[in-house]
């Protein structure tokens, strides 16, 4: 079963280690909470605590559960696209009162760019505007 499309609407906030655990989910597709707290690298984490977080996540929607067995399987009920688009778009929107150019032009000037990264970022700007 493929992820779910959120509500145009809809704007789900996830913390840290919800979204490490829709990066798993994501990339393999569904995942024991075992399997999940296997993924979680770098992190001390109780199996009970995933456990826990995974039934949070289901009750807002952002996963969904089978059984199998004694173990349930879960899986992503929303898409990776979904997800960064509706968390950057909330990103701009707070911190940068929408403006693009703000947030873009704050990115650049704080963080360390590479001559690879910027020739990225041209080659988008002139294939936004023969598209505009």
């Amino acid at each position: 079963m493929k992820p779910e499309r959120m509500g145009k609407n809809r704007i789900h906030r996830v913390g840290d280690l919800q979204l490490q655990i829709l990066k798993i989910l994501w990339e393999r597709g569904e995942a024991t909470v075992a399997q999940v707290l296997e993924g979680l690298t770098g992190t001390e984490l109780a199996y009970t605590t995933v456990a826990t977080m995974l039934r949070k996540m289901e009750s807002r929607g952002l996963v969904m559960h089978r059984a199998e067995g004694r173990s349930f399987v879960y899986r992503p009920k929303v898409k990776s696209d979904d997800v960064s688009h509706r968390m950057a778009n909330h990103l701009v929107d707070r911190l940068f009162e929408g403006s693009l150019f703000d947030a873009v032009n704050h990115l650049l000037t704080t963080r360390e760019v590479s001559r690879d990264e910027l020739e990225k970022i041209e080659r988008l700007i002139a294939e936004k505007r023969k598209s505009t």
